[in-house]
């Protein structure tokens, strides 16, 4: 593969605890909870009440009645936070070659507010099979990067990377390697979910995924601690923009990071539950470490996939041990899920945020809700509890792992010439 570097050049985030990259990065480092009852629907029939939703989020002020109406909220959140990531990144206000510009967007579900709307309209009606002429399109998970092609004229690279939690990463890989190939010179890439709605969370309560904590959810999300029983629902889009180097430096862009590397994994062990070993996601972060041709050395901050079940906690730490030794000691660690709750298929690009403004910002955000830490858990190790810690961040490597023992993590590092 041609030895072309990657940096990235703008960004974009819509989350429950903030509309726009800034407001995402002060929620964040400020150990701001997402958690609250929900409002999106008449949750009180279910084991779980809360979600992380975004708030206030106003579809009117970004589209038309017209446009609103023939996207579902996953690809409306796509292209918002897409919108702000290319409005930041200046790419359009200088010559560009839109056959060199793809779109390439994750999600996990996809369409699940509509396909449900639509199947509740049929199942309640006189059997006549009345369906929306854009009950599809809204629908599949590709259509966010169909949307973002559209609007702003990108013929190059376009599809949808579905692989449930690790969407998102798995979207900022091939990104990358499309780059690398010399197939595209940039791609606008991220992920989007928007699954709270009564299928969303009746599923994963049927599973036991779910925190059930009614009485206090804005602390239901609690990684590695003792008494964690779920992860929190959340929903939004983040989207970065990935740029060849020299098409970068030539039209005078910002540069946040560079990409360093990518690795992907799977389990093979089981549908939703980890390697009780945490076997995959050793191999994903030794793969992403050697992609990137560094040590584990050269890492310092490590944003872990930590959803706050009681498995998954335990097999990362684990994981973590093993590959990086004496070093694990030195790293911070911390789950931003504690803030933002889970976002499926968007999580990956959320948390890519994360990484990209700890390492430009040299600020660590926190593990927030830990009070009882978990014994199974060495309590060595640095999981920036309760509070942002500050240190410079020469290397930042985020995980993210999908029901089916689905494995990516990515790795970005501070830009230097």
């Amino acid at each position: 593969m041609e030895n072309r570097r990657v940096v990235v050049t703008g960004l974009g985030a819509l989350t429950p605890i903030g509309n726009t990259v800034d407001e995402f990065w002060n929620g964040i480092k400020n150990g701001v909870s997402g958690a609250a009852p929900i409002t999106l629907f008449d949750a009180s029939n279910f084991k779980t009440q809360f979600a992380c939703e975004v708030k206030n989020y106003d579809p009117s002020a970004f589209f038309d009645r017209k446009e609103e109406r023939k996207m579902d909220r996953f690809a409306q959140f796509a292209m918002v936070a897409a919108d702000e990531a290319i409005k930041n990144s200046g790419l359009t206000d200088f010559e560009y070659d839109p056959d060199r510009i793809g779109v390439i967007f994750g999600s996990g579900i996809g369409g699940l507010i509509t396909f449900q709307e639509e199947v509740k309209s049929y199942a309640l009606g006189n059997g006549t099979p009345r369906f929306n002429p854009f009950f599809i399109p809204k629908m599949i998970s590709d259509i966010a990067a169909g949307n973002i092609s559209i609007k702003h004229g990108f013929r190059g690279p376009n599809f949808c990377t579905v692989s449930a939690c690790a969407s998102a990463t798995h979207a900022i890989i091939d990104s990358v390697n499309y780059i690398k190939l010399g197939k595209a010179d940039v791609i606008i890439s991220g992920g989007a979910e928007a699954a709270v709605c009564e299928s969303g969370v009746g599923g994963f309560n049927a599973m036991h995924a779910l925190s059930t904590r009614n009485d206090e959810p804005e602390t239901a999300s609690r990684p590695f601690d003792s008494t964690r029983d779920g992860f929190v629902l959340g929903e939004g889009a983040g989207c970065i923009i990935l740029e060849e180097l020299e098409h970068a430096k030539k039209r005078g862009a910002t540069i946040y990071a560079e990409y360093v590397g990518g690795g992907m994994s799977a389990d093979a062990y089981h549908l939703t539950a980890p390697h009780p070993e945490g076997l995959g996601a050793l191999n994903v972060m030794r793969n992403a470490i050697s992609d990137g041709n560094i040590t584990p050395e050269d890492i310092d901050y490590v944003n872990v996939h930590g959803t706050s079940t009681p498995l998954g906690d335990i097999a990362e730490s684990i994981a973590i041990k093993k590959v990086f030794g004496e070093h694990a000691y030195n790293l911070n660690i911390s789950s931003t899920k504690s803030m933002t709750g889970h976002l499926l298929g968007a999580a990956g690009a959320v948390e890519a945020i994360a990484c990209i403004m700890a390492v430009r910002e040299n600020i660590i955000p926190p593990t927030i809700n830990n009070k009882h830490f978990d014994e199974q858990i060495d309590s060595k190790l640095n999981f920036t509890l309760n509070k942002a810690q500050e240190r410079n961040v020469r290397a930042a490597l985020s995980n993210t792992f999908g029901f089916g023992g689905h494995n990516a993590s990515i790795i970005f590092k501070k830009y230097s010439a």
